[in-house]
């Protein structure tokens, strides 16, 4: 099996789980298609699994917020007409039982339970869990990162969890091969590794940057709490001994059972998004034509 993400073995297929639902509906408008037209620029073997995201406003968000303009019909329409899978991500970490009534967000729900190859929800609050399971039923459910659980055991324990399909590690674990090659099969398919994650693996206050974004997304007063990590550099995040890259997923993490891999990007540029399906999907000789076919003509100045 060649390092370079040159092939997977057997019928291994790799799952994706892309970034901007709401916020790159215009780039998507341009990359689905091509993706799906010109399987010969991409790696035989991956898959789009999901496209994730949420409105700018929305009152379950979390992660980010402050980004997201496309309308809910119009981006279902998009992944719909490509078969792929929408995830809301309601990954608030503060919700209190009188967030669960918000119109806006519920009317969200609504609309992705209609998705024609299973919407989802990226949660972390187990209220609003609770809440999703019996109102939508039809909503998959995703445990969030969020939730920073950075020890081995409670990760484990999430994902034996029934009411989630997928639970995204905290990203220091990505590397935990030995207790991760111990896991069997049917949770394995449950582990949704964070691949490009740029804050540092030292940084101790992960989950008071996550309360941070879930307190200006409810309103609430900004208790000042900057992430370390600073501006989001591609290059930086490949330096971490966190980062999963694509010669890691096709000669380590593929051949011990694993198949999903989220690419984060909500609030970054659609240029970067561009970056990371260079890396992870498409074909090292083919970048220039993917290049090229979105954005790239002779007549373009950089300056």
């Amino acid at each position: 099996m060649k390092a370079d993400g040159g092939n997977c073995s057997g019928a291994a297929k790799v799952h994706f789980h892309l970034p901007g639902l709401f916020e790159f509906d215009s780039f998507y408008e341009v990359f689905l298609p091509l993706f799906r037209e010109r399987r010969e620029f991409f790696y035989p073997w991956c898959d789009i699994g999901s496209v994730y995201g949420a409105p700018a406003d929305c009152l379950w968000g979390g992660g980010r917020c402050g980004f997201g303009e496309a309308d809910a019909e119009e981006a279902l329409a998009l992944v719909d007409a490509h078969g792929i899978s929408p995830r809301l991500t309601f990954s608030n970490s503060l919700l209190r039982a009188e967030h669960l009534s918000d119109r806006k967000c519920n009317a969200l729900c609504r609309t992705f339970s209609k998705a024609s190859a299973g919407g989802g929800a990226i949660v972390h609050s187990d209220l609003l869990a609770r809440y999703l399971a019996e109102k939508y039923p039809d909503l998959y459910l995703v445990s969030s990162t969020t939730k920073v659980l950075t020890e081995f055991a409670d990760f484990e324990a999430e994902l034996r969890r029934g009411e989630f399909s997928f639970v995204v590690p905290d990203f220091r674990l990505n590397k935990s091969f030995g207790s991760l090659g111990a896991l069997p099969r049917e949770l394995k398919d449950k582990v949704e590794f964070l691949c490009n994650e740029c804050c540092p693996v030292t940084c101790a206050r992960r989950k008071a940057c996550y309360e941070s974004v879930s307190r200006k997304n409810l309103g609430e007063r900004d208790d000042g709490h900057r992430c370390a990590g600073g501006e989001y550099k591609f290059s930086r995040a490949m330096r971490s001994p966190a980062f999963i890259g694509v010669g890691d997923i096709v000669g380590k993490y593929v051949p011990m059972g694993f198949s999903n891999f989220k690419i984060e990007g909500r609030g970054l540029g659609s240029a970067v998004l561009l970056e990371f399906i260079l890396h992870y999907m498409t074909r090292p000789e083919r970048q220039l034509e993917v290049r090229e076919a979105v954005y790239l003509d002779s007549a373009l100045d950089l300056f």
